[in-house]
């Protein structure tokens, strides 16, 4: 009795010990944990060919900018190219635009694995279209590295040269964004950009004036869910 008494004391102590050392490192700044599941609660919705429109320069064949291979979708540009049509005034692009599933009310979530390769920056590799005010309710830009929230403030370092999980959840009705990188949440704000109807995108779109010369991010697992 005395040896098991002895094991259920060294057990507890360990125990505390082990919770003193989390809630210690949980106030280390930059560090954070796994959240649950961003897609639980979620319904998961059909995706195929007929919902990806590519926007690309309009003056280059589609295969020029834009490849589809081994479930990868690779898309580039150039910061000398036309816009997307001839009488766009706006900046190169060369991105997927998810079509058949715009929104204006409820909760809705784009999730892809991304890939931005270091030679890439300032570029915006995915955003959420539609606001009252600007022409878009979200702009996640990658610069030197970096992956921001527009211009400021940093969501995520080190985000070159791997695949990442991306996965962002528009709650139109709350009119608030989150923002969840590997699983963790990283961002979550209120929204007051307004906005009947919004849609999901993702590919390079150069709005930087020191952007790179060749700007290219891959995509793969796209999926589009809503709560349900």
């Amino acid at each position: 009795m005395a040896h098991s008494s002895s094991f259920v004391t060294l057990f507890f102590s360990l125990l505390i010990v082990l919770n003193m050392k989390i809630d210690k490192l949980s106030g280390v700044e930059g560090l954070k944990f796994a959240d649950d599941d961003p897609t639980a609660g979620f319904v998961s919705l059909p995706l195929d060919e007929s919902n990806f429109e590519i926007q690309r320069p309009y003056d280059v064949p589609i295969n020029q900018r834009y490849s589809f291979v081994d479930g990868v979708h690779t898309m580039w540009v150039f910061n000398t190219d036309k816009p997307h049509s001839p009488n766009s005034n706006t900046r190169p692009r060369t991105e997927l635009r998810i079509q058949g599933y715009d929104y204006s009310s409820g909760v809705w979530q784009f999730e892809g694995h991304g890939f931005i390769p270091s030679t890439t920056s300032g570029a915006v590799v995915m955003q959420i279209f539609g606001s009252n005010v600007h022409a878009t309710t979200l702009m996640l830009r990658v610069y030197k590295g970096s992956l921001f929230y527009y211009n400021n403030p940093v969501l995520a370092q080190h985000i070159y040269d791997r695949w990442f999980r991306l996965n962002v959840i528009h709650d139109v009705d709350q009119s608030t964004i989150k923002v969840f990188i590997d699983g963790v949440q990283l961002f979550h704000e209120e929204d007051d950009r307004g906005g009947d109807n919004h849609f999901f995108k993702c590919g390079v779109y150069a709005v930087e004036d020191d952007d790179s010369h060749r700007m290219e991010s891959r995509w793969k697992g796209i999926r589009v869910l809503k709560k349900m």
